[in-house]
């Protein structure tokens, strides 16, 4: 049995799971760079019987599966994959293991971006090694208003903290209700409401056919201009065209990015241009903790696969 771990970009995988623990003959090759595209992808993993991937970096379309012939059983991290085709999975035979998660990493780094943004910290430490001293006005957040596009587990913690800091809290997404907005101790608003009175806007959704482009050019023209915006859910939601225009031309205060249409962000990209951006390489889920969660489950996902009995399978809807 050949094994492939891909996109160990931290070169950790070997230490944070028992791998000893492999069949006798079983091979573990890891990957710790992105494979290229996908003629190059094919090329490096056509031996392998088993993939251990990490969470929407290299994707597996239907074009790719079919061009793996001797895999048989590919394990991703976390309970979800939206770049699986999972069908096609399941018409090859393949079997899909998903892992767990832990904690909500993903709101802690979220108000890493907002105080960083808030508060200038990147800049003004930049300064300081500069030679320069308060070289720009901080913001209080303490008064100000909080508008989060999502209230699940994720964005009940980011209002929590929001509320830790005296902050008015508003909330919007297409299912939500004042019962749940209430449990919160959040004020359910419209979502042109939120966007134009909120002081920093945050997004916590999942990606989907009704959420892609969810937020676009008139949600992002209806912002205040020493607003605040702040995604670490997924690129897709936003017209990314129309971000980059409003923080190009001063159209908004700046924002925190941790997510990109193109992963890892080129050399290239218009991003590393902007002002008042603080930028993050998809930071949300990378924690010590996670990893070493990630890694002991896809252990145990391909032993129990090897002795007969998979567990967390993940099947298409």
């Amino acid at each position: 049995m050949r094994i492939a771990i891909l996109d160990d970009y931290q070169q950790v995988a070997r230490d944070l799971a028992d791998w000893s623990q492999l069949p006798d003959g079983a091979g573990l090759t890891v990957f710790d760079r992105p494979l290229g595209d996908e003629d190059a992808v094919a090329a490096a993993l056509e031996p392998f019987d088993v993939l251990v991937i990490m969470r929407e970096r290299t994707p597996f379309p239907a074009a790719l599966i079919g061009r793996l012939p001797n895999l048989r059983l590919l394990v991703t991290t976390g309970a979800r994959n939206n770049s699986i085709d999972l069908a096609a999975c399941a018409a090859r035979g393949i079997t899909v293991s998903g892992t767990r998660m832990v904690g909500t990493p993903t709101a802690e780094l979220t108000w890493g971006l907002i105080l960083a943004l808030a508060k200038r910290i990147p800049a003004e430490e930049r300064a300081l090694r500069d030679g320069r001293w308060q070289t720009g006005l901080t913001d209080d957040l303490e008064g100000r208003r909080l508008g989060l596009v999502g209230l699940g587990k994720l964005g009940t913690k980011v209002a929590r903290i929001g509320q830790a800091f005296g902050m008015e809290v508003v909330a919007w997404s297409q299912n939500l209700t004042d019962e749940r907005a209430a449990e919160a101790g959040v004020a359910r608003v419209g979502k042109r409401e939120l966007f134009a009175t909120s002081d920093v806007i945050s997004l916590h959704l999942v990606l989907g056919d009704r959420t892609r482009g969810v937020v676009g050019a008139e949600e992002i023209g209806a912002m205040k201009p020493t607003a605040l915006f702040v995604n670490t859910s997924r690129a897709g939601l936003v017209d990314e065209a129309a971000l980059i225009h409003a923080l190009r031309h001063g159209h908004i205060g700046g924002a925190g990015i941790d997510v990109f249409p193109i992963e890892p962000l080129p050399a290239d990209s218009l991003w590393l241009g902007l002002p008042n951006t603080v930028l993050t390489p998809h930071l949300g889920y990378v924690t010590r903790e996670n990893y070493a969660v990630f890694y002991r489950d896809a252990l145990e996902d391909i032993l129990a696969w090897t002795a007969g009995s998979p567990v967390r399978l993940l099947s298409p809807v």
